[in-house]
């Protein structure tokens, strides 16, 4: 049994330390679903369900209760003394049920627009969290930038510690000169300094990381290189585009309302009472009443309000067409340049590898005449950071080169 526990202590403890992986796509994700701006979805939903609902409730009855009291100076009187005159004091409660009956279909036309005003809504939160991936494609990148220059200066600093080792030999034999091992030595501090900063910048970026897509992160995640692909020239899916149309769709919802608004309506009614008069007002006591019927509303001339409405409507439409045009023509202007920019890194990364080529080609002459007691640790320490800068050159080139794919997928959508 006590074998059992500790082999399950075990599990859970490896587990616990396991390496922590993430890859973009899932910072994508996590932006997608965690950022706060990503709450206001659920709000604009609860808030359109309450909007849907006030305006579906003109298909219901409409009741109202009115109550008054008056006192006139003046009644009406009839000049026969055995009817009674009206009391100048008067008394009236009345209930009230309204039906509308036809509007035509007015209130249909007002739920579309709360339908196509959700939408744009949704969409326009979409937008703004998608326009987040540049900025998390920069700090990834960062990241693995960080990730790659460290791995390189181990490298470095592997070879520059199997060196020493020679050198203190060398040293130790008379080959070389006393001071060598010291100069190598001194490099060796630089490259753990080096270290620091790498690490310092790498967990600031990581904290930065973190706090926008609201996972845990830390030094010891493991952030994998994507490998990105891009077709050039495609056809723009931004979710700008969607948006746009919404907003035309909301306009032409917008119009389809102002058109029905001039239609005549028909309404049933009822009204029920209890007053002194009655309806009868002859009989000066509190009677009961009540009055039921159909009314027809119909708003012959609006002076012309209504055509004008639709015409500002259609201004609106042109204006988000021509914001549609100036969308694609930006996002054009930079699919081009990123392009350029692709083509640029590439050129660059393939005269970096011919750099590095002969820059290790000087090393290993530099080793054999460090070797030989031909030239001083100083001068192959010189060949060696020629080569390292070299390399980490390459390896920012190879990094820009991801990042600006992934910013072109991103500007393409």
């Amino acid at each position: 049994m006590k074998r059992i526990l500790l082999i399950l202590i075990l599990l859970i403890s490896l587990s616990a330390i396991a390496q922590q992986s993430i890859t973009l796509e899932e910072c994508y994700n996590s932006v997608t679903q965690n950022y706060p701006l990503a709450k206001r979805t659920s709000l604009i939903e609860a808030q359109n369900t309450l909007e849907t609902d006030v305006i579906s409730t003109a298909k219901l009855p409409q009741l109202s209760l009115d109550a008054q009291a008056t006192y006139q100076s003046d009644v009406i009187e009839i000049p026969i003394a055995t009817i009674e005159p009206l009391n100048k004091d008067q008394y009236r409660a009345t209930f009230s049920v309204n039906q509308l009956i036809y509007n035509g279909g007015a209130t249909a036309a007002s739920l579309a627009i709360k339908s196509a005003e959700l939408k744009s809504k949704q969409k326009q939160v979409e937008v703004s969290l998608y326009q987040l991936r540049q900025q998390i494609n920069q700090l990834y990148f960062s990241i693995l930038l960080a990730q790659e220059s460290h791995l390189l200066l181990e490298s470095k600093q592997t070879q520059l510690k199997a060196k020493l080792k020679e050198v203190s030999s060398g040293v130790k034999n008379g080959v070389l000169l006393p001071s060598s091992d010291k100069v190598l030595e001194a490099e060796l501090l630089k490259i753990g300094q080096q270290f620091k900063e790498i690490e310092s910048n790498k967990i600031t970026l990581i904290e930065t990381l973190s706090s926008l897509i609201k996972e845990p992160l830390d030094a010891a995640t493991e952030f994998k290189n994507p490998l990105i692909e891009i077709h050039l020239q495609n056809e723009l899916t931004r979710p700008e585009l969607e948006l746009f149309q919404y907003k035309k769709d909301e306009i032409e919802n917008s119009e389809n309302l102002i058109s029905k608004q001039n239609i005549p309506k028909l309404l049933g009614f009822a009204t029920g009472g209890y007053g002194n008069p009655g309806l009868n007002m002859l009989d000066n006591s509190f009677q009961p009443f009540y009055t039921a019927g159909v009314k027809l509303h119909w708003n012959v001339f609006d002076w012309n309000a209504n055509r004008k409405q639709r015409e500002s409507l259609a201004i609106n439409k042109d204006i988000v067409d021509n914001e549609t045009e100036i969308f694609k023509l930006n996002t054009t202007i930079e699919l081009n340049k990123q392009e350029r920019e692709i083509e640029k890194i590439e050129a660059i990364i393939t005269s970096d590898e011919a750099i590095i080529n002969l820059r290790k080609e000087v090393l290993q002459m530099a080793d054999s005449q460090l070797k030989n007691g031909v030239i001083t640790s100083s001068a192959y320490i010189t060949e060696l950071t020629n080569l390292y800068e070299d390399e980490n050159t390459l390896i920012q080139h190879e990094i820009q080169l991801q990042l600006a794919k992934a910013n072109y997928n991103v500007i393409k959508g």
